[in-house]
């Protein structure tokens, strides 16, 4: 079998290598195992591989006659490779030097071939490794494919020894293409990766392991496969119900939305919540209503609440006023541990029952909607016109826009009760619709159950009766004659001494003829009724203590302001007195324990200035004058690895190194930042540092030498992929020669006296 390599990739070395980085390259390769997964075998194998490369590249003649042929491919025209995967031919060097190119590619035994596919994955070629790996696995039909094994049956195939590792290899080739489609966005096409390389090992039960790391990644993988596949175009109607599947599996194993179980996503209560929430803009409202009622009944508030705003969508958006009742219905159990009374409000507000939406707004904490709805309605003498207005506009801004079906409706009261549909339903309400379960929370009323009634279709004069509340407590009834609307039926009518603003007007409803009035007025939202059908209303009546006493001061101005009189008296007195007995003691202290007499100039220290200059936290530490001291020395190389860390971190700050390297030093330490750049290459290092020795001279006190030893943890990332062959942990004996520049030490030069590599 051909492989697409060649000798300077197996070293993972440039055309241009020195005879020491071959060396080197070979060296640092041969100690980087695989996984301890591999077999023996497999490790034996990639070393063959090695040892072929630098064996032919370490001989000057034989190198010579490669590097003709590898620039011969490289640059051919006609060509089938590409720099990223050249291949070239190496069984065809004879001892005179000769080459003779059969063809592209490197001929490898079947035993090699497993040694093949690791340093194919250690470059990264994970997409050739699965090629070329996967038809060494069963075909469909059974029968083993591939290159140099098509004598062998099916039964000696699969008790061949290097099986296992080529199943190994190509499974965990999966995974890295699945994380790296995860990286790049593609979530659907890294779970297919991901799958393909666990369904590879469950089917021949191999690795444990390696199918827990995978599987742990597909759980991680799934709330972002949810939303990509819920964001697709409702008519993908296949791809949708998987991403709802996957959604109600998540829920199952979490306990629900605020549940505490462990679905393997990393996401806690909070995460998952913004998840939530995130995921709703993709749902219709159809969608959520399904979801969140089921999930309510585990029971979950937050579903609760989450459904509530479903029904309400759809019962107003779809017109069907049923929805918004069993909404008020569900805001009825939440209602017992949260403020909910600006929504049930509303819901009573849609349903037609304005006495009920006024007394549950007049229970709400929500001050802003408060405020502005009080804004809206200084013309009334109820709230009810902003109460509308709020409505239209919470509807638009806070509900709608959370349904991908609903996100361009408009909110229209006028449209909304002038639906044919929307009337029948309200009609047929039952007539007792104040009862014990729907009245509101929390604040006891004494009222009589109030009968709904909505207007015919004629011509007819409602009667309704208002009643006002006396300064003694009676109260007063006057009746109201309203115009009802005919031919088509009436929006929200408010009856109001004088007429509400432009805007209003055209977002609540019409206002109708009647008499001015000068306080609440107790009818129904229709601005109609049936004739001659009067409202009861609600009688407040005044308390009287069992034991009444006469007040000390009447209900009148001059008891008013003796009350304030005597407060103000009350605490002038205490003001006074809390004087007199903090001086007392102040004196008694002196007399006693004199203070010390502090003599000569006294320091003059200001809060709004410090006692000495403070420092600029940006600044550069200043080296202080004569020899390097050991505490300077250690600042110094702590210094440099910070600034080392920054320059070849994922930012690449090679700014940072010229305020601690100098000379050639910094030439050649900028030119490894701009070439890691240039590669999409960084590194995460941490250091721990311990000074060896500081020496130095009385005569030439701006020079030093420091000898440091560090402990250095690498994790080398390619394109944002960590890359464990390249990681290392050692730890370095360094000699420094430092220089004193602008009352600052930098770096002239360093070199590693030993090294040895940490477990």
């Amino acid at each position: 079998m051909r492989i697409p390599l060649d000798y300077y990739r197996i070293l993972g070395l440039p055309l241009a290598a020195s005879d020491e980085q071959l060396r080197q390259a070979y060296s640092d390769r041969i100690v980087q195992l695989p996984r301890r997964e591999y077999s023996s075998s497999a490790i034996t194998s990639r070393k063959q591989l090695l040892e072929e490369a630098i064996v032919v590249l370490s001989n000057p003649k034989e190198r010579s006659s490669y590097d003709q042929l590898y620039l011969a491919n490289v640059y051919d025209p006609e060509g089938s490779t590409t720099t990223s995967a050249v291949a070239v031919e190496n069984r065809s060097f004879e001892n005179n030097g000769t080459t003779e190119a059969k063809s592209l590619g490197i001929d490898i035994s079947q035993d090699e071939l497993v040694g093949a596919l690791l340093i194919l994955q250690e470059l990264g070629e994970y997409e050739l490794v699965v090629k070329l790996g996967r038809p060494y696995l069963v075909n469909k039909n059974g029968a083993v494919s591939g290159a140099n094994v098509n004598s062998l049956t099916n039964e000696e195939y699969h008790e061949r020894p290097e099986r296992p590792d080529i199943i190994l290899t190509v499974a965990l080739a999966c995974l890295e293409l699945g994380r790296e489609e995860w990286q790049q966005g593609h979530y659907e096409n890294a779970a297919l990766s991901l799958e393909t390389g666990q369904d590879l090992l469950i089917k021949e039960n191999l690795f444990p392991s390696v199918r827990s790391e995978i599987q742990a990644d597909l759980c991680k993988l799934r709330p972002y496969r949810i939303l990509e596949l819920l964001a697709l175009p409702q008519e993908k109607t296949a791809e949708r119900r998987q991403g709802l599947e996957l959604l109600q599996n998540v829920l199952e194993e979490r306990g629900g939305i605020d549940g505490t179980g462990n679905d393997q996503s990393g996401l806690n209560i909070d995460d998952f919540l913004r998840f939530i929430q995130q995921l709703r803009y993709h749902l219709t409202a159809a969608e959520q209503q399904k979801i969140f009622e089921a999930e309510s009944k585990r029971p979950s508030a937050v579903a609760t609440y989450l459904a509530v705003y479903a029904l309400i969508a759809r019962g107003f958006a779809q017109r069907q006023p049923a929805l918004i009742r069993q909404a008020r219905q569900m805001l009825t159990r939440l209602g017992k541990r949260q403020d909910v009374h600006l929504e049930q409000s509303l819901c009573a507000l849609l349903l037609g029952q304005t006495e009920l939406a006024t007394r549950s707004l007049e229970l709400s904490q929500e001050y802003e909607a408060l405020a502005f709805i009080r804004e809206k309605s200084q013309d009334s003498p109820d709230m009810l016109p902003g109460l509308c207005l709020y409505g239209e506009r919470w509807l638009h801004n806070e509900v709608f826009p959370h349904f991908r079906d609903l996100v361009n409706n408009q909110a229209s009261l006028k449209e909304y009760f002038a639906d044919e549909q929307v009337q029948a339903y309200l009609e047929g309400l039952p007539t007792e619709v104040q009862k014990s379960n729907e009245t509101v929370t929390n604040r006891q009323f004494s009222f009589q159950t109030q009968t709904n009634t909505y207007p015919h279709r004629s011509n007819s004069t409602a009667s309704y009766r208002h009643s006002s509340t006396t300064e003694n407590g009676e109260v007063l009834e006057t009746p109201i004659q309203v115009k009802s609307v005919h031919s088509n039926y009436s929006p929200p009518s408010f009856t109001t001494s004088t007429s509400v603003n432009a805007t209003e007007q055209n977002s609540v409803a019409q206002v109708a003829s009647a008499e001015p009035i000068a306080s609440r007025t107790n009818h129904n939202l229709n601005g109609s009724a049936k004739a001659n059908a009067p409202v009861q209303t609600n009688k407040r009546r005044r308390r009287k203590p069992a034991h009444s006493q006469p007040q000390r001061f009447p209900n009148s101005l001059e008891g008013k302001t003796r009350l304030v009189w005597m407060i103000f008296g009350s605490f002038a007195g205490i003001v006074v007195l809390w004087f007199l007995l903090t001086s007392s003691l102040g004196l008694l202290k002196n007399l006693f324990s004199p203070a010390p007499s502090l003599k000569g100039e006294q320091l003059s220290v200001q809060l709004n200035e410090p006692p000495i200059p403070i420092p600029d936290p940006n600044s550069k530490p200043l080296s202080p004058p004569g020899l390097l001291t050991e505490t300077t020395a250690q600042e110094v190389v702590k210094s440099w690895l910070s600034s080392k860390s920054a320059a070849l971190g994922v930012n690449h700050e090679v700014d940072s190194l010229e305020e601690i390297l100098i000379g050639s030093t910094l030439s050649k330490w900028q030119a490894i930042v701009q070439e890691d750049k240039e590669e999409n290459r960084y590194r995460k290092y941490t250091h721990t540092v311990k000074v060896e020795s500081v020496k130095t001279t009385e005569t030439d006190q701006n020079n030093a030498t420091v000898d440091a030893t560090v402990t250095e943890l690498a994790e080398f990332y390619d394109n944002g992929q960590i890359n464990q062959q390249k990681s290392y942990n050692e730890k370095v004996r360094v000699r420094y020669n430092l220089v004193r520049v602008d009352d600052s030490w930098r770096i002239r030069d360093m070199s590693v006296l030993n090294k040895t590599s940490e477990s």
